[in-house]
């Protein structure tokens, strides 16, 4: 970690004290352990401006929704940049797009004075439970003036919490460790798996589908948004390979600014598609239709499972047991080895073999 991340992490972490200790109020604090009563309306937190961020919300949500009953109104706090992903999810009831940059301000933020005259009965800091969030926990707190706020039992995040909830020791999986955060509420009846609104399709891209419809298809997303964790083209190219030896039509699909990276794998991989400019709705709706998704650990991955298609994902240097949905009918590969060692040839086999197994496996 550089200088500057480091100092940009101590000041975040003594902000935490420094709140914890304004906002501190005498009889807040919850017994560990203390089960709550259903509440009427709940707020769910995660101001992180990542698209798979936003869909690990949507266990929280099911679980709510299906397990409590009365089922509470759920509200949830997002990113400015994400609100899109959740909004008109059937089990969130208000999605709150959140400007975070000056939560600094405390109870003088923009959007903060809407958020308390909503009377929350119980806030949930949805935050990671292995590094602490300040922003998250801070906005938590200050969104429940009256509720009780709960969140990870990390220092010192903890602190700005009415219910510190300790992490599940027998798995690292983010969307379980995650919707374990409600077990004061459900005692531990949880809704696995991600989930998503139904698809809104424009007219270009249903008239594609239709004259697609009956065709043995696949989704292949090479590209993320994040490079260092993209497994090279190559790979991607032969899994396209292995597909159309199988019958079916790879879709190659792109993001902004990933047009060469999409174009250089259907050049590699004669018989695949150059897929149409999607927005994330027809995105998750080719993926349902194609009914299987070969890509990275990127949003494009969290997006396919939300879906409900069958996705094959490579993993480069990222916790696999950590970030993937290592579930049927989701396969999760870690190709680190093979990227910084074998070569290109053994990473190509591989990719190949993968996709043609999990093909077989789903016919």
């Amino acid at each position: 970690m550089s200088w500057h991340k480091r100092l940009e992490l101590w000041a975040k972490l003594a902000l935490a004290l420094v709140a914890s200790a304004l906002l501190w109020r005498p009889g807040r604090r919850r017994a560990a352990g203390t089960r709550l009563p259903v509440p009427r309306k709940v707020l769910l937190v995660r101001p992180d401006n990542r698209v798979g961020e936003a869909l690990l919300t949507t266990p929280l949500m099911r679980t709510l929704k299906a397990h409590l009953h009365p089922a509470p109104e759920v509200h949830v706090l997002v990113h400015a940049k994400v609100a899109r992903v959740l909004t008109g999810h059937p089990d969130a009831d208000v999605v709150i797009p959140f400007d975070r940059r000056r939560i600094w301000m405390g109870p003088l933020a923009p959007g903060i004075a809407a958020l308390r005259r909503a009377q929350y009965d119980v806030v949930v800091d949805c935050a990671n439970w292995e590094s602490p969030s300040v922003t998250s926990a801070l906005v938590s707190r200050l969104a429940g003036p009256k509720a009780v706020v709960i969140g990870p039992d990390l220092w010192p995040v903890s602190r700005l919490h009415s219910l510190p909830v300790p992490s599940l020791t027998e798995t690292r999986n983010e969307a379980i460790q995650r919707t374990h955060l409600l077990t004061p509420l459900t005692q531990g009846a949880v809704a696995r798996g991600l989930s998503f609104r139904e698809p809104a399709v424009g007219p270009a891209i249903r008239a594609y589908l239709d004259a697609n419809a009956g065709k043995r298809l696949a989704v292949i997303n090479p590209g993320g948004r994040l490079g260092p964790r993209r497994i090279p083209p190559m790979a991607f190219a032969a899994a396209a390979r292995a597909l159309v030896e199988q019958g079916r039509t790879p879709i190659v699909t792109w993001g902004p600014g990933e047009e060469a990276l999409a174009r250089s794998v259907v050049d590699a991989a004669p018989g695949s598609e150059f897929a149409p400019a999607t927005n994330l709705d027809e995105l998750a709706a080719l993926m349902r239709a194609a009914g299987l998704t070969v890509c990275n650990n990127t949003g494009p991955m969290h997006l396919s499972v939300a879906a409900g298609a069958p996705t094959l994902a490579f993993f480069l240097r990222m916790d696999m047991e950590r970030w993937g949905h290592a579930y049927a009918p989701h396969r999760m590969v870690d190709l680190t080895s093979l990227v910084d060692g074998a070569g290109g040839q053994a990473l190509e086999e591989r990719a190949a073999d993968e996709a043609r197994a999990f093909a077989l496996n789903l016919a």
